[in-house]
């Protein structure tokens, strides 16, 4: 599976690649059915190689879809694109000119389908939401498009392509699904199968926040919140295999709201409680918030030890008047409270942020706001872009009057000032004792092994062979001792926790 992450620091996004998953062949004469080529032992297995832009929700969305071909048609998911039977692309609007980038890579994808014409191409994602039929329309060779809410039913959608083999583009029935049909996906996803242990836990849906520059509420629909139940079976099943860390997952994730049993809505920091609760959960992410959302209550739960020192909670901007031109509808003295009041419970809290350089009427007083704001908060890392209109937001509508040259100079200064917080951040961790998630014997260090800290840091330690085994899935306590790179430091074990 190939993933393509956002890195704020380069220009255009790096790709890094994800192990497998799995299939079968469904090659048909037209009068076998698929199950009964799927349970045939002598049926050669498939491949599906996927290809995801953009946020942790589409990484997330991603593994289901290996997970729901591989649980209907047997298949698996594989990093080689020459291999594949089905081609997958999940897609991301965050980019400027997203949907071309999409097209040229489709392009090249059409060479694959010359070769091979009973390879089958399917785009989902923000843009298969925001183009639709117009991408078949565009690119015939497409066999099928569909959205975020609708990824369950591929393998629908994949049975129907495959029937139409040999049948003109022109001719063929539209296999297009971009609708928002509630929450139902949940429903009808395979049981989670994690490697690792670590795991994302999507819990609620879409985003209702409408900010003027966002294509979420118009790509993945309105918020919607998984039951409560629903969620902590899925975390019960990643516990039992051994997933240690999970991270929650929505666009407005501090917005959750999920019925009980009961009938009553659990809030997001009640939900909290809960995952800690689960047996085998030692600790807890979650992406994306909104300050809006940012209650006291949540702030209260980081008394919990299962939550991490480390916070992402987007503020695009430090001027009050582009933050209203955004319509985020909280003010900078509202963040930086909500910010004092957490640090008095965690003082050792590492933040991140998104920042958006650049936007309609932002003033040279505007990105100097936001300047000193990423220096009084000293943000750990953050994700920041160059403002670029996006297709049916109300912020399209404004005149894009920053010059472009003038956009890349604020980012630039900008990004330095994250760079050198980040710097100086994991300079100081050095004598430091962390808590650490072991996760691997290290790739390029084979006599050390590398987990995870609390604050996102990658951390190495010596190892004996038998602690190579032993410790694998363990908390233990690392004394670093050396700076390694701005994400990674190495230390000495000093404990192992549980």
């Amino acid at each position: 599976m190939s993933v393509t992450l956002f890195d704020p620091t380069q220009p255009e996004a790096t790709t890094r690649q994800v192990a497998d998953y799995a299939t079968f062949d469904d090659s048909s004469d037209g009068t076998d059915s698929d199950a009964e080529l799927m349970h045939s032992p002598d049926a050669p297995v498939k491949k599906v190689f996927i290809a995801t832009q953009g946020c942790q929700m589409n990484v997330y969305d991603s593994e289901k879809m290996g997970d729901v071909l591989g649980d209907s048609h047997g298949m698996v998911v594989t990093d080689t694109i020459e291999d594949a039977d089905v081609l997958l692309m999940n897609t991301c609007s965050i980019r400027e000119k997203a949907q071309e980038k999409v097209f040229s890579e489709l392009g090249r994808w059409r060479k694959l389908k010359e070769q091979n014409p009973n390879l089958v191409i399917g785009v989902g994602g923000c843009v298969a939401s925001q183009e639709g039929d117009a991408i078949q329309k565009r690119a015939p060779y497409v066999d099928m498009v569909f959205g975020p809410q609708t990824l369950h039913r591929l393998p629908e959608l994949y049975d129907e392509s495959t029937r139409q083999h040999g049948v003109k583009p022109k001719n063929r029935i539209g296999t297009v699904d971009v609708s928002f049909p509630s929450i139902e996906k949940f429903d009808f996803l395979p049981e989670p199968k994690v490697e690792g242990f670590k795991a994302f836990v999507s819990i609620m849906e879409g985003c209702s926040k409408y900010c003027s520059f966002c294509v979420v509420p118009y790509t993945r629909g309105e918020e919607l919140s998984r039951p409560l139940d629903d969620v902590l079976t899925e975390i019960d099943s990643l516990a039992e295999q051994g997933v240690r860390e999970v991270t929650l997952l929505g666009q407005n994730v501090n917005g959750y709201r999920g019925e009980k049993d009961d009938g009553t809505i659990c809030r997001f920091a009640e939900l909290l409680h809960y995952v800690a609760h689960v047996d085998g959960i030692d600790r807890i992410r979650y992406t994306t918030s909104h300050p809006l959302e940012f209650t006291d209550d949540i702030i209260d739960a980081y008394h919990l030890p299962e939550m991490v020192s480390h916070l992402h909670l987007p503020v695009q901007s430090g001027s009050n008047a582009v933050l209203a031109g955004m319509k985020r509808n909280h003010t900078i003295d509202v963040y930086i409270n909500q910010i004092n009041k957490l640090l008095n419970v965690r003082p050792d809290m590492h933040l991140s942020s998104d920042f958006i350089i650049g936007f309609p009427n932002e003033t040279d007083a505007d990105f100097e706001a936001t300047l000193q704001l990423a220096k009084d908060l000293n943000f750990d890392h953050s994700y920041s872009f160059i403002y670029s209109k996006r297709p049916g937001t109300p912020a399209s509508d404004l005149p894009d009057d920053v010059p472009l040259a003038v956009k890349k100079e604020r980012l630039a200064t900008f990004q330095k000032v994250i760079v050198d917080s980040t710097l100086a951040k994991t300079q100081a961790m050095v004598g430091t004792v962390q808590r650490v998630l072991v996760e691997q014997v290290a790739d390029r260090h084979p006599d050390e092994l590398l987990g995870t800290a609390d604050n996102m840091r990658s951390v190495l330690f010596k190892a004996s062979n038998e602690q190579k085994v032993d410790l694998l899935g363990k908390f233990v306590e690392v004394k670093i001792s050396e700076f390694v790179s701005p994400h990674m430091v190495r230390g000495e074990l000093v404990g192992v926790l549980r």
